[in-house]
């Protein structure tokens, strides 16, 4: 046996000798083998869930842009079918158009304190002398109008708020108007023309502010006043958010 083997074979003999009989040579050995371990699993697991959010991501993305693809195939759609609508209706020698618009609008800030339903908007082409349909998403949020020449909105819930609309399937006409509450009254529907609490509340169009058929609430209550019927509506916007509107321009 060579020197340099003999000196490997007695330091092994002393080490194992010291682990078997002292413990105080035991636990500092193990917790560093522990640390070790323990640092080894934690990489390992950070790495892991740096992998999966990576592609929880990557998930994420390919979904938003399927439905944005989506959206644009809608879009693209619903404008051609517009164009060779106003086609037809040029072939036929039809002086009616359909050429609606929005824009989109900002709300830079509440008009008074202590009122959330008028609020300061932010439009680049605001014509002072008009009033605008106001949407947030898919349902009327109030209108537009101008104060000192400046673009003001009035939300529904605002007293001053009020527009034509459309109640249940058989499309009861009347004027919405707001209650500064969290309700909403439907005034001058024909008696004649039955209407029941759950229809549903939609614009007509008919004052120039609105498309026809935005969504804008459910009935709660009916009564009768002055020879006609009167509705009470739970509007779909509360205006609670009130961050960025779309705002009509243009109806026809």
């Amino acid at each position: 046996m060579s020197r340099r083997t003999l000196q490997f074979a007695l330091l092994f003999i002393i080490l194992a000798t010291l682990l078997a009989l002292s413990k105080q040579i035991q636990v500092p050995i193990l917790a560093a083998l522990h640390s070790s371990g323990s640092a080894w699993f934690d990489i390992k697991d950070t790495i892991a869930k740096k992998y999966d959010e990576h592609f929880d991501q990557a998930k994420s993305i390919e979904e938003l842009r399927g439905t944005l693809k989506e959206y644009t195939e809608s879009h693209l759609t619903a404008h051609q079918i517009a164009v060779e609508f106003n086609a037809l209706l040029l072939e036929n020698n039809s002086t009616l158009f359909a050429n609606p618009s929005t824009a989109l609008v900002r709300a830079i800030s509440y008009a008074n304190f202590g009122d959330f339903n008028k609020l300061w908007l932010e439009m680049d082409e605001f014509n002072n002398s008009r009033i605008y349909g106001l949407i947030y998403g898919e349902k009327s949020a109030g209108i537009v109008t101008s104060k000192n020449s400046k673009p003001l909105a009035l939300l529904n819930a605002d007293l001053k708020c009020s527009y034509a609309v459309y109640v249940g399937d058989d499309r009861a006409p009347g004027i919405i108007r707001g209650q500064n509450s969290d309700r909403m009254i439907v005034e001058y529907i024909p008696i004649w023309i039955p209407i029941s609490v759950g229809d549903e509340v939609v614009t007509s169009g008919l004052d120039g502010l609105f498309f026809d058929d935005v969504k804008v609430g459910k009935v709660v209550d009916i009564s009768l006043s002055r020879g006609y019927q009167q509705a009470v509506v739970e509007p779909y916007y509360k205006g609670n958010e009130p961050k960025y509107f779309h705002i009509i321009t243009k109806v026809y």
